[in-house]
């Protein structure tokens, strides 16, 4: 057998510390995403506060540990950095949620909220990491210059591996608990292998300890505020965490936690919130009649709310719907039920991959993929707005659910959109779903006919036209003309989406919930602060607005 692949000898110990402890830190870097998602959002201020934070610590460890190694670097002393990193880690899988809730509450402005939260979970482990090097460099002795060199190598290869395997291994297959689990007895193999041969004793207990706290805080889970509802299914995806939460007689799909969806169990073709229904007004906006539009898309599918209640209601349309998840595709026909039909299409993209690769065009674009606190810029500027122009019929329509205040210092996203759609659009107007100054579902309609239609000849449409269910009542909201003079229009090289949507962190969301039967509709808000969220989060329980 030909063994001349196989390394000349196998690592040494300091050689093993500093791989691992890349791998840890790194994978501990991505996790920190996820542990904060959810109560901080998927912004570039999250993940500038996370990259900014685990290189401080480790800078700081890195200065510590260099100026301690030439008088403590011990095997000893690698074994105890990495138990104690562990032990830590430990620590944020069964307390993280009530840290981050908690640091939530304090006031600090939407860009640094995250900032506490970060430095108290993985501040301390990072810089505990942060002496890994210094003290391998000095146990390996020899040339100065080349040991360290070496060291480093090892640690970024170390990071290298930590962070393809998080991201393409642990995340789609793990929870957030069972994640935590094993970057923590990966600190504990290194810890293993420094002291091997020698375990027993004291060194052994130690270990055993270590390995019991993560076996526990991973089989917990974390402890916090219970959960309201029947979790039905719960993972980890490539791009966010997903739940499906049953609570009575009503099915959610909450995405980093926040809901998305909603299904009635009873009548699947019910719509639960109020924003939905808008979706159906884009056809009094069409110049000819329903049975006129034969081909819808949906960009954003979610729960497939909108898309299966349009395919359910108008037999001539086929719906194209394209989502960039395929976990939240495949928890969708699973637990809510993508329609098995050829009018029925779904494509596993991003929104304007599609766009650019389609040769479809469509009479109605449906916008269903921003978040109150993360919204992809590329869906929102202007050359996407072209794009989609392109992409309808010459009578089409496209429709955006934006969360958003329509008037006040929280509207500023809401106008900037408003005003980059008018800069392709020649008629632009918009319908928000809970009324006053408050965060809510507004809708933006923008049509490519120039014509004002008022709200007297829209509710003339309504009730000529078969849209299946009566929207005279949802169109009362009508606004058109907007300020937008203090805003600027969203391009690919400058939108700042992020700082437009600041204004609207920390405000109450109300959200419309539809009553079907009698076009009535009650307001419900999730909390806007961290305490409120805290006993609604993963749950989908609201508050009522006030």
């Amino acid at each position: 057998m030909d063994l001349r692949f196989l390394p000349d000898r196998w690592p040494t110990r300091p050689e093993t510390a500093v791989f691992v402890s890349g791998v840890t830190s790194m994978g501990l870097e991505i996790l920190a995403g996820r542990i904060l998602a959810p109560e901080f959002g998927n912004s570039i201020y999250t993940w500038g506060g996370i990259i900014g934070v685990f290189l401080a610590a480790l800078s700081l460890g890195y200065h510590r540990g260099g100026k301690r190694a030439a008088s403590d670097a011990s095997h000893a002393r690698l074994v105890g950095v990495f138990l104690a990193t562990a032990m830590y880690v430990a620590g944020v899988v069964l307390f993280g949620d009530l840290v981050v809730q908690s640091t939530g509450l304090l006031p600090l402005p939407s860009q640094f909220a995250s900032l506490p939260a970060i430095t108290l979970l993985f501040g301390p482990p990072t810089y505990l990491l942060g002496y890994v090097s210094p003290y391998a460099a000095e146990l390996a002795g020899g040339d100065v210059g080349a040991t360290a060199g070496h060291v480093y190598a090892l640690g970024t290869v170390g990071s290298i591996v930590g962070a393809f395997a998080t991201t393409y291994v642990l995340v789609p297959t793990l929870s957030v608990p069972q994640i935590g689990l094993v970057l923590g007895l990966s600190a504990v193999v290194a810890a293993v292998a420094i002291v091997a041969p020698d375990l027993r004793g004291v060194e052994g207990l130690r270990i055993g300890v270590v390995v019991l706290a993560l076996v526990v805080a991973g089989v917990t889970g974390g402890v916090g505020p219970g959960i309201g509802g029947n979790v039905v299914h719960a993972e980890q995806t490539a791009y966010q965490e997903l739940r499906v939460v049953d609570r009575g007689d009503t099915r959610t799909l909450y995405l980093d936690g926040q809901p998305h969806s909603a299904m009635d169990l009873d009548d699947s073709t019910r719509h639960v919130f109020e924003y939905t229904r808008y979706f159906h007004a884009s056809l009094l906006f069409t110049e000819g009649e329903v049975d006129d539009v034969d081909r819808v898309l949906f960009v954003g599918g979610g729960g497939f709310s909108g898309p299966r209640i349009f395919h359910e209601r108008y037999p001539n349309v086929t719906v194209d719907v394209v989502e960039l998840d395929p976990a939240v595709v495949d928890a969708a026909d699973e637990y809510f039920g993508i329609p098995d039909s050829p009018r029925m299409n779904v494509h596993v993209s991003g929104g304007r991959q599609y766009l650019e690769d389609t040769n479809h065009t469509y009479d109605v674009i449906v916008l269903d993929a921003y978040r109150k606190d993360t919204v992809p810029f590329q869906l929102t500027t202007v050359e996407f707005m072209r794009l989609a122009s392109e992409r309808l019929d010459d009578d089409g329509v496209l429709v955006a659910n934006l969360i958003s205040a329509p008037t006040g210092p929280a509207s500023e996203f809401y106008r900037a959109e408003y005003k980059t759609m008018h800069e392709v659009f020649p008629r632009v107007y918009s319908f928000p779903t809970a009324g006053g100054p408050v965060v809510q579902n507004i809708e933006l309609v923008a049509t490519k006919n120039g014509e004002v239609l008022t709200t007297e000849e829209l509710r003339a449409r309504n009730d000529r036209r078969d849209v299946g269910i009566d929207l005279a009542g949802d169109l009362g909201s009508y606004r058109t003309d907007e300020p937008t003079d203090d805003v600027p229009v969203l391009r690919d090289d400058r939108a700042p989406v992020d700082s437009l949507l600041d204004s609207a962190v920390g405000q109450r969301y109300v959200r419309v919930r539809a009553n079907d039967s009698n076009g009535t509709a009650t307001a419900e808000g999730p909390a806007s602060t961290a305490a409120e969220r805290a006993s609604i989060r993963e749950a989908g329980l609201t508050a009522a607005a006030t």
